[in-house]
């Protein structure tokens, strides 16, 4: 068998892979991208199993069967946060994923968080208001 036809058909696999996850706005047609990715890697392993047998007998194969289960869990892992977007989102665009979450809101520091901390928590009108009462009755 001649190796080059099926290490040229998975470099084209590879590449077009590569180009779907790079140009893709669609996080379902990203995995599909990167399932190609995983199919063209496991093209060059039974190959490289079928021409190179000395070595590592069936080592290929083996690899191969790796590289199924790993597509199998990243599909599982992939469509559930996909839909966990589409959920939250109404969208499975990647464009819109928010990649950090936005900072806490700080609250304001006034004159009378200063005069709180210097009381030890108590409020402004100092200790003994309605409001530390209320708190205690809690």
């Amino acid at each position: 068998m001649r190796p080059v036809i099926p290490y040229l058909t998975a470099a084209f696999l590879f590449g077009l892979g590569v180009y779907g996850v790079l140009r893709r706005r669609n996080a379902v047609l990203v995995l599909m991208a990167v399932e190609l990715m995983l199919n063209a890697v496991n093209l060059v392993l039974v190959t490289a199993d079928t021409t190179a047998r000395a070595v590592l007998p069936h080592g290929g194969q083996v690899f191969a069967l790796f590289v199924i289960v790993l597509a199998a869990a990243e599909i599982g892992v992939g469509l559930a946060i996909v839909l966990q977007l589409y959920r939250m989102r109404a969208s499975v665009a990647v464009d819109e994923v928010p990649l950090a979450e936005p900072p806490a809101p700080v609250p304001a520091a006034g004159p009378g968080a200063r005069a709180a901390a210097a009381h030890g928590g108590a409020g402004v009108d100092g200790p003994g208001t309605d409001a530390d009462r209320t708190e205690e009755r809690r």
